[in-house]
């Protein structure tokens, strides 16, 4: 969520800057203001009626000692004026905190400097690109083919007991998924992540914190019964750890990596770009979570970056990098880039990671702080990244890696899968 102090004294620039993302901002931030300076001005009231009411309550008391009590009547006539004025500037103040919070809650993060204009994917900058295509035979084929194939994952059978998007792994399909999350967590923990492991349900106060809420409420699957939320990524509950947190800021940077399973009711559509492990319901994913200093934020930005990218090369794995168009952005983030790996058998490019910095975004909303070398408490900044997510990664793997002898396994995961050969 927005600061609203910014808002207040930069409502042109926030006004602007939303204009990257596609958004007339104009009414809306106008209307935030106008709430705010009603907010304050009933506030005003409200406290100085308070006073007001005090002293004659004190005055009462005075009146009683003196043996005053027809005077003290007329005070306690006033008291009683006092209490009824305040109850209703309190009811006022609560609607007028009820619409400006819901103003609030309708603006996404103000776009980076850097985050170009545009409205699509298509308008994603491509930052760079490394690892040639593979050279596969002209009979290669899909991933789900592969999968079919070598009996590794087995959609059908996910459908029967679920439902579409919910695939079962078997045999050596359940291996490399159990390989490469303890290779992405072994490797994030060689680098300074502190693993944890979360709950998969949280409450509302935590979806909405990160920002899930309300902005991605149709997409979550909710536990009516309980009114809990299964997460969508790990990096709800981890963020989740440090609300209300006054952090020491010698303590930063706060980095914590946790594997989970994910959910998502993404609306689905015909088509290969959807097919097999393209798009999922139930997914498995390592995500990573920092916690940093606002001046330390866009520096560690890069670096989660090219950790991303060097598990891909690791996995010796064509990939992008594109830095994500204001249309494109995600809700909650300032700056974003997307790893693509490139699919040799569908011919496509296949996100598998994105990394982003919400500065104080979602620390506002968490009231995440720390004390600021004055002394203040100020708000840190979080940035969270895919580390990775595991169903195109195994889509590209299979297909990528596949020739007449079966699927060769990248070496640096044969200690992990105890085999060099799906086949």
């Amino acid at each position: 969520m927005l600061q609203l102090n910014f808002i207040r004294k930069n409502r042109d620039q926030v006004v602007d800057r939303l204009k990257i993302r596609g958004i007339e901002a104009a009414e809306i931030v106008g209307s935030i203001i106008d709430l705010d300076e009603r907010l304050r001005k009933t506030k005003r009231e409200s406290e100085e009626l308070a006073a007001q009411s005090n002293a004659s309550a004190k005055k009462i008391g005075e009146l009683m000692r003196e043996g005053k009590r027809e005077e003290a009547e007329g005070y306690k006539q006033k008291s009683a004026g006092y209490k009824v004025k305040i109850k209703s500037l309190t009811d006022e103040l609560s609607q007028l905190e009820d619409q400006l919070n819901e103003k609030l809650y309708q603006l996404p993060n103000l776009p980076h400097v850097s985050v170009p204009a545009g409205q699509s994917d298509e308008d994603n900058e491509v930052v760079l690109e490394k690892g040639g295509y593979p050279d596969l035979e002209q009979e290669a084929l899909p991933h789900w083919e592969l999968a079919e194939k070598y009996n590794i994952i087995d959609l059908e059978t996910g459908v029967k007991v679920t439902g579409s998007g919910f695939p079962v792994y078997k045999g050596k399909g359940a291996k490399l998924q159990r390989a490469l999350v303890q290779f992405f967590l072994d490797q994030a923990v060689g680098q300074g992540y502190t693993e944890v492991q979360v709950p998969i349900l949280v409450n509302e106060t935590s979806a909405f914190s990160t920002g899930q809420l309300p902005d991605k409420e149709g997409q979550m699957y909710h536990v009516g019964e309980d009114d809990l939320y299964i997460i969508p990524t790990s990096e709800v509950p981890i963020t989740n750890m440090y609300r209300d947190d006054i952090i020491n800021a010698e303590d930063f940077p706060i980095k914590h990596c946790g594997y989970t399973p994910c959910f998502r009711r993404e609306a689905g559509s015909y088509g290969t770009h959807v097919r097999g492990l393209n798009r999922l319901h139930q997914f498995d994913k390592v995500e990573l979570v920092q916690i940093v200093h606002p001046d330390k934020s866009y520096n560690t930005l890069e670096e989660m970056s090219a950790y991303a990218q060097s598990l891909l090369e690791k996995l010796d794995l064509p990939y992008r990098v594109l830095r994500l168009c204001g249309g494109d952005l995600g809700f909650t983030a300032a700056l974003t880039y997307d790893m693509e790996v490139y699919s040799a058998a569908q011919k496509r490019w296949l996100e598998v990671s994105s990394v982003s910095n919400f500065e104080t975004f979602q620390t506002n909303r968490l009231k995440t702080r720390f004390r600021n070398e004055e002394g203040k408490t100020t708000l840190a900044h979080t940035l969270n990244g895919s580390a990775l997510a595991l169903p195109r990664i195994v889509a590209a793997l299979l297909e990528n890696n596949q020739n007449e002898k079966g699927i060769r396994i990248p070496d640096i995961l044969i200690p992990y899968t105890g085999f060099e050969w799906i086949d």
